[in-house]
């Protein structure tokens, strides 16, 4: 008989990372199509989910993580793996998480120097059969609920109309600057506490599901939209005509959340500190793109910024302030993806030809097969 294909889930240790790469739920699952799992001790606690649920759920429960490790064919993760921990690897080891290659060169080289497989989830393709492994999207979705709550609690208005005893209190505005996944999130929040909610997007197509969700979409005459899905760069005069709008726009909101993103660049400014200047005192901008740069010129990523009586806040990593479900929606992300690298007797695919793993396979083989990281780790110094 031969032995069950063993995964094994780390916990995570970069800091103020709550989340888990998978759950009870997901594990009874696992264990159902004939695999091993092992979570290492107190993994989920920082995401609520206790030992004790994952030993009920049949996972084994291992205290130190070269235990955890030894004869692992698989290793979830939410964050990239270190140095460190790849050291602990066995060459042909299969890592499956978020891998944010272009800022972990270092990790990327050891992952290829030592033979490890690692599947990068931030490059499963966005066709329609990849939707449930999608884990950007389930995690923008966390970080856009968040962002709004996080704007609410620092907003010194009520959100919404109140009619009280002491006079009728106007809603607050709340302007969303972004339509993708996180933006759409975030303005279904407001709306449903109450604000009255403006949002822009480059992408025309946008305006259709903003206004959907009961919001203003601000209507610029630019067609922006690039190849799969994302926002191309504007062209100067067409940057001119956004940030008038913008600027306007922004000047007017109490709350203003900032999605815009471009992959692999450096997030592009849509507020000026001359903007952030002619906003209301109290007004609250939670810039959700501070860990690429920022949307807005004054953020810095990780602080709150306070100007002409504006706060600035540069979030980071903000589906982790709601681990429960973050952790719930990513575990269910990688069940999916692990249904292309198992097959139905529980052992490994003996090639990754689909073209999901094809696209996602970030280095395998003492190769680094993914283009464009292959790119930047020629061009460094790493």
């Amino acid at each position: 008989m031969t032995s069950p294909l063993v995964i094994a889930v780390p916990k995570e240790l970069a800091p103020g990372e709550q989340r888990v790469a998978t759950v009870p739920e997901v594990v009874r699952n696992l264990i159902k199509s004939g695999c091993e799992v092992r979570v290492e001790h107190d993994a989920g606690a920082g995401s609520y989910y206790p030992d004790t649920m994952f030993a009920a759920a049949g996972a084994k429960i291992v205290s130190e993580r070269a235990g955890l490790l030894d004869g692992a064919r698989i290793v979830l993760r939410v964050q990239p793996p270190t140095v460190t921990d790849i050291d602990q690897l066995a060459e042909g080891t299969i890592v499956i998480g978020f891998m944010n290659a272009a800022n972990n060169l270092e990790a990327i080289k050891r992952m290829r120097d030592r033979k490890i497989t690692a599947f990068s989830l931030e490059l499963v393709p966005r066709i329609s059969r990849a939707q449930s492994m999608d884990a950007l999207s389930s995690q923008a979705t966390a970080g856009g609920y968040v962002a709004v709550i996080l704007g609410a609690q620092n907003c010194p208005k009520f959100l919404p109309m109140l009619t009280t005893a002491a006079g009728t209190i106007r809603p607050s505005t709340v302007l969303v600057l972004g339509a993708g996944i996180a933006g759409l999130m975030a303005i279904a929040t407001a709306k449903r506490l109450g604000a009255l909610v403006e949002a822009y997007d480059v992408r025309r197509a946008a305006g259709e599901q903003v206004r959907s969700l009961g919001a203003k979409f601000l209507e610029l005459e630019i067609n922006a939209e690039g190849q799969g899905g994302y926002a191309r760069e504007l062209t100067a005069e067409e940057k001119v005509k956004e940030q008038e709008m913008v600027s306007a726009a922004v000047a007017r909101a109490d709350i203003v959340i900032t999605t815009a993103a471009i992959p692999g660049r450096k997030a592009p400014v849509l507020i000026t500190k001359e903007t952030v200047a002619k906003m209301q005192p109290g007004a609250v901008i939670i810039d959700m793109a501070a860990e690429t740069g920022g949307n807005c010129e004054l953020t810095q990523a990780g602080k709150t910024v306070r100007e002409h009586g504006v706060m600035i806040i540069g979030p980071q990593n903000l589906p982790a302030r709601v681990p429960f479900h973050a952790s719930q929606m990513y575990a269910k992300n990688l069940l999916s993806f692990l249904s292309l690298l198992i097959d139905k007797n529980g052992a490994l695919v003996t090639g990754f030809t689909d073209e999901i793993l094809t696209a996602s396979l970030l280095v395998h083989a003492g190769t680094v097969r993914h283009q464009p990281t292959l790119d930047l780790l020629e061009g460094s110094k790493v």
